[in-house]
């Protein structure tokens, strides 16, 4: 019974230590792509086109395109609809 005891104490400790292992290395990433998005926004040209991809509520993926030159913008939940949209918009 002893035995039984010991080792449910050991993998109660094993457990502990790879649950916090493994929110300190969420926590970690989490703060290193904070970390370069802020460096992006930072150092981005603030008259260069900025194209995002996002999720909306449903976790559905889409497309937002911005021209800070021209104040117009695009969204799609197609690439290749915003590519066309950028090209429409620097055609000569």
């Amino acid at each position: 019974m002893k035995n039984e005891i010991r080792s449910l104490q050991t993998s109660k400790i094993i457990f502990n230590r790879k649950f916090r292992s493994d929110i300190f290395t969420s926590i970690c990433q989490a703060f290193s792509d904070f970390c370069k998005n802020a460096i992006a926004t930072l150092t981005a040209d603030p008259n260069e086109l900025q194209v995002v991809q996002k999720l909306d509520r449903q976790g559905n993926t889409y497309w937002q395109a911005y021209d800070p030159a021209t104040g117009k913008s695009f969204s799609s939940g197609s690439e290749a609809d915003v590519s066309m949209w950028i090209e429409q918009l620097y055609k000569y």
